[in-house]
């Protein structure tokens, strides 16, 4: 039953808005772990070249102790962070008023969605 109040419009920018949101996550979260491995305990001699070798990790990951959620998390901390990029990119060029309606938005999350695909498929293969 209409009784004379229009619907609103629904939006895709929830979608865009909780990947933004994950993707600033992951930041908080994983490059202070990162900063504090690369750039702190291999330095001091606390972590050994061996430990952050390309073939331990991947076998950690892949095999050992992860498998499909390994494979997902490093998914995860992959494409979110281009996710959170993006769409500052996104509302930045539209703030400056050069990025309008639908193309801006599927040139912005399109560019995304490609980077993540390239992005696991080189670390996939």
């Amino acid at each position: 039953m209409n009784n004379g109040t229009k619907q609103p419009k629904r939006s895709d920018e929830p979608i865009w808005w909780a990947l933004f949101s994950a993707g600033g996550v992951c930041f908080a979260v994983l490059i202070p772990g990162v900063l504090l491995s690369l750039a702190v305990l291999y330095p001091l001699g606390l972590i050994s070249a061996e430990m952050l070798s390309y073939e331990r990790i991947h076998f950690m990951v892949f095999e050992a102790f992860f498998g499909l959620a390994g494979l997902a998390f490093v998914g995860a901390a992959i494409c979110l962070p281009l996710f959170h990029a993006v769409h500052r990119i996104h509302h930045g060029l539209h703030d400056l008023q050069w990025a309008h309606g639908p193309v801006a938005k599927v040139i912005c999350y399109g560019a995304a969605i490609l980077m993540s695909a390239i992005a696991l498929g080189l670390w996939i293969f």
